[in-house]
């Protein structure tokens, strides 16, 4: 499991918090490429994500920032307000419920191809933090030959409620829970990023190919 404690770079980022939502020391400086962006929380299960559901000043607040490496990439995420010691999983997915302007997309049907990537917990502060290394910009991408699946990019990154019971008090049947979580039985989803405006996509593709299909993006 990774947590708030799992990387130096991540404690740093949670004791020293700039404007933007990450400490410049969390990450590589030196010219490299980062990319942040936020996760918007999903207002259904809203009560049963926030540690105070009754002020709006301290809304959970999550910020992801990647830095693109030459072999793969460093995803950094820190988070507050949440409910102490609640599980998510993190996975990187296809499609947004979210538009770009961070509103519920009434046309969202699925989330299409999704890829696992930690499991998180927030501390007995409700402060959640992760350090994960894998290929995540632009060059991220998934097939199946056996389904006619072409290669497909999960350019989203969002948490999942790891427990279906954390909640049932919001809604959310637990007898019929998700896949995205152990032994794929999950709860619903807790926080996503939005599209990015000018290309639809998330905001993990940075070089999307406009000239074929915006699903392509290259480094």
């Amino acid at each position: 499991m990774a947590n708030f404690s799992t990387a130096a770079p991540v404690r740093r980022a949670l004791v020293a918090t700039s404007p933007g939502g990450l400490a410049a020391d969390a990450i590589p400086a030196h010219g490299q490429d980062i990319v942040s962006f936020a996760l918007e929380p999903n207002p259904k299960f809203l009560k049963c994500l926030a540690q105070f559901p009754n002020d709006p000043t301290r809304r959970p607040s999550v910020r992801v920032a990647v830095v693109r490496g030459s072999l793969d990439d460093e995803l950094f995420l820190v988070g507050k307000y949440i409910k102490p010691n609640l599980g998510f999983e993190l996975l990187s997915v296809e499609h947004s419920r979210l538009r770009a302007d961070g509103s519920l997309d009434p046309s969202f049907s699925h989330f299409g191809l999704a890829w696992y990537q930690s499991d998180l917990e927030t501390n007995e502060n409700g402060i959640l933090g992760a350090h994960i290394r894998a290929v995540l910009l632009d060059q991220f991408f998934g097939f199946d030959a056996a389904v006619s699946l072409a290669p497909t990019g999960t350019f989203h990154v969002g948490l999942w409620f790891s427990d279906p019971a954390d909640v049932a008090a919001c809604g959310f049947d637990a007898d019929k829970p998700t896949a995205f979580g152990k032994k794929h039985r999950g709860g619903p989803l807790a926080m996503i990023s939005a599209p990015v405006a000018a290309t639809g996509l998330g905001p993990l593709c940075t070089h999307p190919s406009v000239w074929v299909s915006l699903v392509n993006c290259h480094s």
